[in-house]
């Protein structure tokens, strides 16, 4: 049996957990921040507040499954990363310890100071560009192997148009996907201020997620061709229907109907594109040098963490909808009649 296969599809699902989790956790960060700038911090903070308070303790334990699981059962991967994302990776880390911070002093002080504020904004959007760099990196072409080891070439992962792409894809991924659950999340608040400007949010950030895929595509098929020609060959129903539900999600919002269903559908919009970008890519998940079929650990050893992992998927993902009906959707809690 290919344990490799399911190994990575569970793992792959973690990464998907949190990419959804901490999308709207980074977006809500940075819309706190524009609102406070812009005088409207009155309109939503204490929505955003009620949303993060149960919430952002568990968000990382997707992304720790995740890595933990990748140098499980690719160890390979531990030596090509661990060595060029030595950089990138401090600064991501260094960036979620101040976002810890935050949620010290929110949670524990009496009031927030604006710079806690600005770094929590200002972060939501830095993390998640600075964990892009790994979705590059994984197409090939900026690492250099040589006779004392491996070297990231900066000069061309920063020149490289696909490097940019994805990372504006990531930065707009997060306030998209944010600000459509917070749309959904303030309607059913019954918060007509924090809903109209979350609303109009949404919208405006809709035009950019539609174009920026564009561009990650065609900057692709400079970049890896062969990746760029397995997804449009094999997979392209799979982007074709992301755009479907991309479609019916802002349709749903610009009508103000069935906020809950139209996030649900951004939730299938973005699964669709991220499982079809994941499977377009298999057998590598290092162009050229880490390949599934290869670099997995022995099979006894696959086994286990394949067991251990989708227990460990089996009671997160019902650990989350449990916190967020006793929480995030309980009709007192999100009216914020109950802390």
């Amino acid at each position: 049996m290919d344990y490799q296969y399911i190994g990575i599809t569970v793992l792959w699902t973690f990464l998907y957990g949190y990419i959804i989790v901490g999308a709207i956790d980074f977006g809500a960060g940075f819309f706190m921040l524009y609102a406070k700038i812009t005088k409207q911090d009155h309109l939503i903070s204490s929505l955003v507040s009620r949303y993060l308070n149960p919430v952002w303790e568990v968000t990382n334990v997707f992304l720790v499954f995740f890595f933990v699981g990748i140098v499980g059962f690719f160890p390979d991967t531990a030596y090509y990363f661990g060595s060029t994302l030595l950089i990138p990776g401090t600064v991501a880390l260094l960036l979620l310890a101040i976002r810890g911070g935050f949620y010290a002093f929110e949670t524990y002080g009496k009031d927030s100071k604006f710079a806690w504020i600005f770094l929590y904004g200002m972060t939501g959007l830095l993390i998640p560009a600075a964990f892009s760099t790994v979705l590059t990196i994984s197409e090939g072409g900026f690492i250099q192997k040589t006779d004392t080891g491996v070297k990231l070439d900066w000069f061309e992962l920063l020149m490289s148009p696909y490097s940019w792409a994805v990372v504006f894809l990531a930065v707009i991924s997060v306030l998209y996907i944010s600000s459509g659950f917070l749309t959904y999340y303030a309607h059913k608040a019954g918060d007509t201020a924090a809903y109209k400007l979350m609303r109009q949010w949404f919208l405006i950030w809709a035009g950019p997620m539609l174009i920026i895929c564009q561009f990650v595509f065609l900057s692709l098929r400079q970049h890896n061709e062969e990746h760029f020609n397995n997804a449009v060959t094999h997979y392209w129903w799979l982007f074709g229907l992301s755009i479907v539900f991309f479609i019916a999600a802002v349709v749903l919002i610009l009508l103000k109907k069935f906020h809950g269903l139209a996030f649900i559908m951004i939730m299938i919009q973005f699964a669709l594109a991220f499982y079809g970008y994941g499977l377009s890519k298999l057998p590598y998940i290092l162009y050229p040098y880490v390949n599934i079929d290869k670099a997995v650990v022995n099979d006894n050893m696959a086994i286990a963490l394949v067991i251990v992992f989708i227990l460990g998927l089996l009671l997160l993902i019902p650990s989350l909808l449990l916190l967020l009906r006793l929480f995030i959707f309980d009709a007192d809690y999100v009216k914020g009649n109950k802390k």
